[in-house]
């Protein structure tokens, strides 16, 4: 095995090291594979009770009438999500497009928006309207508040509580931090937060963005309150598989208007083609909890790895897991460059690429990513990224077997330490 690694550019320090690392963690990734398991046999009891059969893999083309693949998948998803009803369509092209139409379906002008967890993700900025854009929800008369979590990362409830109003429509919680120094919510965390945000206004819609968490725990955000949970198909419930596409699922009335928003009003869900894709969907949903499992694994093993090194990591190498990223602060430009490099040259597409910070759509500075993957941007493969500012901090994901992941660390490793950064 050593000397298998050694070919592909370890060395035998960064091996030795990363096996000393491991050793300690098998307990946890014994937990792991059990949540693997539950996770897994949900999904299978999905698909069996709704008679999946190979009838539903075949393509449709045009308007998509009469898909029942696409039908079945939907309702294999609501079984899964344990929700009333579910959109998942191929049309919905990234997180960012399913979060926008969830938003835009359900909101109308002179409504509210409130984030009880601080600002949302980068690219939900220009959608909300809080970086202008063309098309924004402030444009279209939505109003946006957010009340920030405490110090301790707990929740602000004196300030949600004053935050809600007659206007307040829709409560987005993000459960991942994205690219902020916050912990990553889990579902019971989740559920508390509903609980309160509800017994202050009922009607309220609770819309959770479940990137990144999607079978991390036994229970998912519906399971505990949420009228929407909102995710992409190329992060973790696509496994590896889907090649693009988006899920809204919930409760009937609010994925009906998001149907309607995708497509065009009086046609909802029942057109939309899915060109062949169904047997990809089914198959990727069917292999997430493991590959999920993989990813999990590896965000674990690359806190400790360079925790031990004495890098700032979040979260910390002990800490409970609810979502597949894991933060590592590299304090330089040239350590973060480092770190997507060995990430890029551990990647089965493009390893002989370079990467280097652009302007991304959606994004206020530079980004650095790497992401040699077989679907495009497809984080629930192995991928790094990171906005060119400090504390220059990489957000590692992903890997479709847990031994990428783990190569794709030690690569890490070994890019950091030729370029002198860090020390065995």
């Amino acid at each position: 095995m050593e000397k298998m690694y050694q070919q592909l550019g370890i060395d035998n320090n960064v091996y030795a090291f990363g096996e000393s690392v491991l050793k300690e963690l098998l307990p946890r990734f014994c937990e792991i594979d059990e949540t693997a398991e539950y996770n897994q046999m949900k999904v299978l009891s999905a698909m069996q009770e709704h008679h999946l059969s190979e009838a539903h893999f075949c393509a449709s083309t045009g308007y998509g009438y009469n898909d029942i693949g696409r039908d079945t998948l939907e309702e294999v998803y609501a079984s899964v999500f344990h929700t009333e009803d579910a959109l998942v369509r191929p049309q919905i092209m990234c997180g960012t497009h399913a979060l926008n139409i969830a938003l835009s379906a359900n909101l109308r002008p002179g409504d509210e928006i409130l984030s009880p967890v601080g600002k949302p993700y980068d690219t939900m900025d220009e959608i909300i309207g809080i970086r202008k854009s063309k098309g924004s929800l402030k444009e279209f008369g939505v109003s946006y508040r957010q009340v920030d979590l405490n110090e301790d990362g707990s929740f602000d409830f004196d300030g949600i509580r004053a935050a809600i109003n007659e206007k307040t429509k829709l409560v987005t919680i993000q459960r991942s931090k994205g690219y902020a120094k916050r912990p990553t919510l889990s579902v019971e965390r989740i559920g508390e937060l509903i609980s309160f945000v509800k017994s202050i206004k009922p009607d309220v819609i609770c819309m959770v963005d479940n990137c990144y968490g999607e079978f991390v725990q036994t229970i998912e955000p519906s399971d505990a309150g949420a009228d929407l949970v909102v995710g992409s198909l190329i992060k973790n419930p696509g496994g590896g598989l889907a090649p693009v596409g988006g899920y809204i699922a919930g409760k009937k009335e609010y994925v009906e208007l998001a149907a309607y928003r995708l497509s065009s009003p009086g046609l909802g869900k029942e057109v939309g083609a899915t060109l062949g894709l169904n047997q990809t969907f089914f198959q990727g949903l069917f292999l997430a909890p493991v590959v999920t499992a993989g990813a999990l694994k590896g965000a674990i093993f690359a806190a400790n790895v360079y925790e031990k090194l004495g890098f700032t990591v979040l979260p910390n190498g002990s800490e409970p897991r609810y979502d597949i990223i894991q933060a590592v602060e590299l304090a330089t430009p040239k350590g973060l460059f480092s770190f997507c490099k060995g990430i890029q040259a551990a990647a089965p597409v493009d390893s002989f690429v370079t990467p280097e910070p652009w302007d991304m759509p959606g994004y206020d500075a530079k980004v650095i990513m790497a992401a040699g993957a077989f679907v495009q941007g497809s984080s629930i493969e192995l991928s790094a990224d990171g906005p060119l500012k400090p504390p220059y901090t990489a957000f590692f994901q992903g890997g479709l077997t847990w031994y990428h992941a783990k190569f794709g660390i030690l690569k890490s490793l070994q890019s950091m330490l030729d370029a002198g950064l860090v020390r065995l």
